[in-house]
């Protein structure tokens, strides 16, 4: 069974299970070969892609809370062209659909960004992440510039403070899909006292993406992809039920490698059978 992310023409991405890795989760794709067979994903995200280069954060950059991590990393790489010269091999060998996932602030950087990319063969679609403070007139021009930049399918991810308000900004630029969305933005007091922001990730985002995701598929006219808070199968299901199209798997993965594949596997070919009253309530309180 094949699974239609982006919708039909030459912006199509159709994957053979309807599970990936979130971006930021696996590295560039050599992070884990030995303990994951990336074959079995319907398609691998890369971290986060700047045009420029950017280093590691200072300070720290993990700090364990009781439900789940803050982390904070500043998007480190090489910048657009080092990352695409340096790993397409690997890409290559992957056997998985390949998503670059692309920080953009700038329409500037977009065109720089997205032409490295249409370029290569390999690079199946693009994931776009905005920043949380982008108001819904500037991600729209943002993705009109993306859209007129390149013919891969557009993916964009919601920032989890605005995804009801910018999805349609979104749609109207021309995106072909949404993700809901981004892991919050938190703070939290580390070891040595300091007070660190960064994303939160854990079980508990869940029931909040969740129900974005049952929104967003009642009124989007693209495809949603659910994300955050996975940690079993069942996780997995509950966002397919809620309308999403596929799952991304985030920071479970760093210390379940095998749970991303093991979701992937029991998922392809499943058909989700929604009760017609299934979404009813999620506007509700």
């Amino acid at each position: 069974m094949s699974y239609r992310i982006t919708q039909a023409g030459k912006h199509s991405l159709i994957l053979e299970t309807p599970v990936m890795n979130a971006a930021g989760m696996l590295g560039f794709g050599d992070n884990y070969r030995d303990l994951l067979k990336y074959e079995k994903l319907g398609a691998f995200v890369t971290n986060p892609i700047t045009y420029a280069p950017r280093s590691p954060a200072n300070g720290t950059r993990i700090v364990p809370l009781d439900a789940g991590v803050l982390v904070h990393t500043g998007l480190p790489n090489p910048g657009m062209n080092k990352v695409i010269s340096g790993y397409r091999a690997v890409w290559e060998k992957l056997g998985a659909p390949i998503i670059t996932h692309i920080v953009v602030t700038t329409p500037d950087e977009i065109r720089r960004c997205l032409k490295a990319v249409d370029q290569e063969e390999i690079v199946d679609a693009v994931e776009l992440g905005l920043h949380d403070e982008t108001p819904p007139a500037e991600v729209e021009r943002l993705i009109r510039v993306a859209r007129d930049s390149v013919e891969k399918p557009i993916i964009v991810v919601l920032p989890f403070n605005a995804a009801q308000e910018l999805a349609q900004a979104v749609i109207n630029g021309g995106g072909d899909a949404l993700v809901a969305c981004s892991a919050p933005r938190g703070t939290a007091r580390d070891n040595s006292g300091k007070l660190v922001a960064g994303r939160v990730y854990g079980p508990t985002i869940k029931p909040l993406n969740l129900r974005y995701v049952g929104q967003l598929a009642r009124r989007s006219t693209i495809p949603i992809i659910g994300a955050g808070g996975i940690h079993s199968t069942q996780d997995a299901k509950d966002y397919l039920e809620a309308g999403a199209v596929a799952v991304q798997v985030d920071a479970a993965v760093w210390s379940l490698p095998k749970l991303l594949e093991n979701i992937s596997r029991e998922l392809g070919g499943m058909t989700v059978t929604q009760p017609i009253d299934a979404l009813d309530n999620w506007d509700g309180e």
